[in-house]
């Protein structure tokens, strides 16, 4: 069983490691000690504690989409011309890039600071494991 150090997870969640141990006093993430008194998280009950989380968070616009993967984030940059855009989105620890047209992100009056949802659906997609 994989297990994961609180600077490991903080960073796997997107939140600073204070934050993970007031998770943990509250009770709402499980941890254990090690002899020395460190704290650590199984890797399942993390998977379990970040979609938790995630279903806390979900978008609740009420639109239906076929599309699951869904990241709320803040637009950090905007680079247009004509035709198309390139927007970037902050959600987490993820930096989403997407290409749409200068309509759109006019349209959607998308620019810095103002918080969006990327919804990716992809029939390709990589998983890797970095530790292997």
């Amino acid at each position: 069983m994989q297990e994961f150090r609180l600077g490991e997870a903080a960073t796997l969640l997107g939140v600073g490691v204070d934050t993970l141990r007031r998770w943990a006093d509250d009770g709402a993430l499980r941890t254990t000690r090690t002899a020395g008194g460190q704290r650590r998280i199984a890797g399942h009950e993390l998977a379990r504690f970040a979609v938790a989380r995630a279903e806390e968070g979900a978008d609740d616009s009420g639109a239906e989409l076929s599309a699951r993967n869904r990241f709320v984030g803040l637009v950090t940059r905007v680079t247009t011309d004509t035709v198309m855009a390139q927007v970037e989105l902050q959600a987490g620890p993820n930096r989403i890039v997407s290409l749409i047209s200068s309509e759109a992100v006019r349209d959607l009056g998308l620019e810095v600071g103002v918080v969006a949802v990327a919804a990716v659906k992809a029939t390709n997609v990589i998983i890797e494991r970095p530790d292997r």
